[in-house]
């Protein structure tokens, strides 16, 4: 995983930016996702400023890694320039998925990506019984969705 990576494990097991210590263990699906980026500057403006209205900001910037979200207690969103050095490969299949809160909202994320230069991967709309969402891809190519089931 490269240099840093355990003091970056440390850091985030051991000491919270509010200075609490430590962090309460307990079991998460899901503790950050890790997207590529060939401009770390441009994928956490883009970010931050998208998911701003969910309380997203950068928690922690160390360079070729940089996490947003709301606290390091609740999912992260990881931006980073690959280890290896070669350009960021967007996956076939995959993609980030965002619960919106409510399909207007869907609507107003999906506004709000396609107004910071995001591409569209498909116009907010129901796709199944149930299920309603918006597509993006951000400034690298990764793919989201902004959702609301029900």
């Amino acid at each position: 995983l490269g240099p840093g990576i355990d003091t970056l494990f440390a850091l985030i097991s051991v000491v919270l930016p509010s200075g609490r210590r430590p962090i309460k263990e307990e079991a998460k699906m899901i503790g950050y996702v890790t997207i590529g980026t060939t401009d770390m500057e441009k994928a956490k403006g883009f970010w931050t400023e998208l998911l701003e209205p969910l309380g997203a900001k950068v928690l922690m910037d160390i360079g070729r890694i940089a996490f947003v979200g709301e606290s390091m207690e609740k999912p992260i969103l990881a931006l980073c320039t690959p280890f290896d050095g070669e350009e960021p490969h967007r996956g076939n299949g995959n993609m980030l998925a965002f619960p919106a809160g409510s399909r207007e909202k869907v609507d107003e994320f999906h506004a709000r990506a396609l107004a910071l230069g995001a591409s569209d991967e498909g116009a907010p709309g129901e796709r199944m019984p149930g299920f309603y969402g918006g597509y993006i891809r951000d400034l690298d190519g990764n793919k989201a969705v902004f959702y609301q089931m029900g």
